[in-house]
């Protein structure tokens, strides 16, 4: 069965030969039509995007939405970073208060409370020291030693120690850091703009003005930071990546072209062209309000590839047929009834590696791979109709242009040096066929086996510019040279200050009635018996907190608290059983309400136990460690935490990098076996077609982990893309293959196919590959790893397709051809006639292999 797909070629060709302008001018209204969509675009940064739907993530926002935030500051305050010798010196704590006094006399600030160890020094000195101006009097009027006994007063009181720095010496009354918190009350429904949500939120501009004023006022060294500084430092970097990388990428795209078109007109039609396929893919983004996110920098570089590719074989195989004679209506019209078909299955092989990325459960990985699907829909057409009636239109009317013609000759051609090294292949293929397959089957499959220890990534980090921008980067000229971050820095300083040598903790989310009589003992039970992954605070229990901490802490220093405990424990082991709405109405009054109120919900619903983590242990034994854990409540519980969380969403990073490469090779070759069986009767093209896109996949997986390249949010698309991407290489030779061997012998097919297309995908190769691989360039990393891989990929696909798929035609056509010598016509047909072969390669390789209709 063969579709007879030529009336719908013929339908393009007679548009394109017949109507060049009419063409044009749909198109260029198609072009406004999105361009008004482009205003449209949001921006989605960060880490929190990754999380939606992980039911980690879930039970970690149900916590902060039922108890005091521990996981850093709320989304409506502003931690006060301080870094002294000593910040519990007389100097030092009155620099926090005044900073706190300066913020709070501004409206703008819209500040609701403070808190800081300065303040709490200053109330200890002069209980009645209640504002912040009072307190500033206070400290001012001790004695060091009031203000050194106030400290010691204070250093069992959590709600102070845990703002200062793990070096705190109670002795000598000392510390090098600090943090003060500012809560602001900001404007209904302004929101607090939550740490990796980008734009300008009110309270980034509350932060960013917060540092120039205590910078202006002050001689401090107090570093403001926040959830708006985060998310403002997220979007800076999408912006300096795109700032850096997109013209580096023009630049290069732009020399290329220029040797690859070696014509200015036709130059000037690829890069508009090119400009049409990202307007046309950016406002498609914005009419459909999917936001613009880190991985989507990758877009325009991808659709500069494809566009590009498309561009120099509709160029390349025009002027090939310009060569023999033909005029401009004739050489176009040959050149699209064999390229529209060929852009066709490179089309749908690329949406297919594209769009399997819909199975992934992360909405960015899903908004990337239909944006890059629907971008490369957009640039077949635009490349397979519009630019070529354009460049009818442009070959019609050039004479009469003051416009130079420079050199109209296709790249590569027979006899040329070029032309002979493509031909290696050929080479190859003609000696050693099936060595040359078995070499690179085996070779796959060991470099697929090697890949299996690709490790697996999700951090914060990895949305964040380094701490130390290259000094390249830096030496840029202004607008290009990247911002000053200070993000990283200050994060790395808080987690090396402020945590102690344990590895962190994991968090057990508990819903369930906690005033039945055994809520308390089930959290108690729990801790027995520790995995070797949690901290093993003595006597078999892991070191924890929770509600029942709290109480037995209180009990120790409250006697008559203590004596309600104990006339509720049926069993003598310090844990209520009995009567526990009591217990807790009496804890909510005490001094450690509040402590209390963030290990359990007011509605007494719902509590949280956070477990200390040894540092040895990795985040897939600590997460592995809480869910067993949790598994022992009878009541619904959940392990969460930003290391459960992080650990979940790197496991489904993993499991969508493998689940779409899976999709992706499956309906690749369900569409090839099918296309071609539809279109030329020949279905077993597709298995060879997939050959060298095997190799390359495998190769770039080896390669990962060769460089210690993770899957990360970026890089989990790598192996779907470089089927999308690499198919297009192999689909070009074996679609030109075809055809030139239903009128050739074997290995002249094959040696003039390699030969002139061959040298379209040498330009195409080189200049996508230098055009994405200029990522390497962009501030984060992750996407400099992203841009490599991606350039890797397809010089694998290209080297893969030149060198391993004439082997896998010839051995093919072996099987679908009795003799190699006798051009192929359609199945079922005769061959066009037995052909000499002027094969410079000498004469094709005898066979015993018997052939067939395929």
């Amino acid at each position: 069965m063969r579709l007879d797909y030529q009336r719908f070629v013929d339908w393009a060709d007679d548009n394109i030969v017949n109507r060049p302008k009419k063409v044009m001018l749909v198109f260029l209204l198609v072009t406004l039509a999105f361009a008004g969509g482009l205003g449209g675009v949001s921006t989605e940064s960060g880490t929190q995007q990754f999380a939606e739907d992980v039911p980690a993530a879930d039970a970690s926002e149900r916590i902060e939405n039922e108890f005091l935030s521990v996981f850093g500051e709320d989304p409506g305050s502003t931690q006060l970073v301080q870094r002294e010798q000593n910040v519990l010196s007389k100097r030092s704590m009155l620099s926090m208060l005044r900073a706190q006094e300066a913020l709070e006399d501004r409206s703008d600030m819209y500040v609701s409370s403070t808190s800081s160890a300065a303040g709490t020094v200053a109330r200890t000195i002069d209980p009645s020291a209640t504002t912040l101006e009072e307190q500033i009097i206070a400290l001012e009027g001790a004695t060091q030693g009031e203000i050194r006994r106030a400290v010691q007063e204070n250093a069992d009181n959590p709600g102070f120690t845990g703002t200062l720095s793990n070096d705190f010496n109670r002795g000598s009354a000392s510390a090098s850091a600090t943090i003060g918190v500012v809560t602001h009350d900001l404007p209904q429904g302004a929101g607090g703009g939550t740490a990796g949500q980008s734009g300008d939120s009110p309270l980034t501009s509350i932060q960013n003005n917060a540092q120039r004023i205590i910078d202006t006022e002050l001689d401090t060294d107090i570093t403001v930071f926040g959830s708006g500084i985060i998310a403002d430092e997220f979007g800076t970097v999408i912006t300096d990546s795109l700032l850096i990388v997109t013209p580096a990428a023009v630049i290069l795209i732009v020399g290329f072209l220029i040797v690859a078109y070696r014509d200015l007109l036709d130059l000037i039609l690829g890069i508009i062209s090119l400009l049409m396929a990202v307007i046309w893919t950016f406002g498609f983004l914005g009419l459909a309000g999917i936001p613009f996110n880190q991985i989507m920098i990758s877009v325009p570089p991808l659709l500069l590839a494809v566009g590009i590719d498309f561009g120099i074989h509709a160029i390349n195989r025009y002027r090939e047929d310009r060569a023999t004679g033909l005029d401009v209506d004739s050489a176009m019209t040959v050149a699209t009834d064999q390229l529209l078909v060929a852009f066709f299955i490179v089309t749908g092989t690329t949406v297919i590696g594209f769009l399997s990325n819909l199975t992934s459960s992360l909405p960015p990985i899903r908004d990337f791979g239909i944006v890059a699907g629907v971008g490369i829909m957009f640039t077949f057409f635009i490349f397979g109709i519009f630019l070529p009636a354009a460049k009818v239109w442009l070959d019609r009317n050039r004479e009469g242009w003051p416009i130079p013609t420079f050199s109209q000759q296709p790249l590569g051609k027979e006899g040329s040096t070029l032309g002979e090294v493509l031909a290696v292949g050929v080479f190859a293929a003609r000696k050693v066929p099936v060595v040359v397959l078995i070499l690179a089957l085996v070779f796959s499959a060991g470099a697929a086996g090697y890949a299996t220890g690709v490790d697996t990534s999700f951090s914060q980090e990895d949305f964040l510019p380094p701490e130390e921008v290259s000094p390249f980067l830096k030496s840029l000229p202004e607008p290009f040279a990247p911002s000053d971050y200070g993000v990283v820095g200050t994060l790395n300083f808080l987690e090396d200050k402020f945590t102690t040598s344990q590895g962190g903790s994991v968090t057990i989310y508990v819903e369930g009635r906690m005033e039945n009589d055994a809520a308390l003992e089930r959290i108690y039970r729990a801790g027995e018996d520790p995995p070797e992954e949690f901290v093993d605070a003595g006597n078999r229990r892991a070191e924890s907190t929770s509600i029942v901490t709290i109480i037995q802490d209180y009990a120790d220093r409250d006697p008559e608290f203590a004596a309600l405990v104990e006339r509720n424990d049926q069993n003598d082991n310090g844990v209520p059983d009995d009567n526990l709405p009591t217990i807790y109405r009496e804890l909510e009054r005490s001094p450690v309400g509040d402590r209390a109120s963030e290990y359990l919900s007011d509605d007494h619903r719902s509590a949280r136990i956070v477990y200390s983590v040894t540092a040895d242990a990795s985040d897939k034994e600590a997460t592995a460690a809480a869910r067993d854990v949790a598994g022992e409540f009878r009541s619904d519980a959940t392990a969460t935490g930003n290391t459960v969380v992080f650990q979940q969403v790197s496991d489904l990073i993993f499991e969508s990098a493998i689940t779409s490469l899976a999709l992706a090779l499956g309906a690749t070759v369900l569409f090839l076996l099918f296309i071609y069986w539809v279109l030329e009767g020949l279905p077993s093209l597709g298995f060879a077609n997939l050959v060298p896109i095997v190799v390359a996949v495998s190769a770039v997986a080896g390669t990962m982990r060769v460089l210690g390249i993770s899957f990360n949010a970026f890089t989990a698309t790598i192996l779907s893309l470089t089927i999308g991407l690499g198919i297009d290489y192999s689909v070009h030779i074996v679609h030109r293959f075809i055809d030139e061997r239903r009128e050739n012998p074997l290995f002249e097919a094959l040696k003039r196919t390699v030969i002139g297309t061959g040298g379209a995908l040498l330009g195409s190769m080189a200049t996508t590959a230098f055009g994405i691989g200029v990522l390497v360039l962009a501030v984060l990393s992750v996407l400099g790893q992203f841009g490599l891989l991606t350039a890797i990929s397809i010089i694998y696909s290209f080297l893969a397709s030149l060198l391993v798929l004439p082997s896998t035609l010839v051995i093919w056509d072996w099987f679908v051809n009795d003799d190699p010598d006798v051009a192929m016509g359609h199945p079922g047909e005769e061959g066009t006639g037995t052909v000499e072969s002027d094969d410079p390669l000498g004469p094709s390789p005898e066979t015993d292999l018997e052939g067939g209709s395929a």
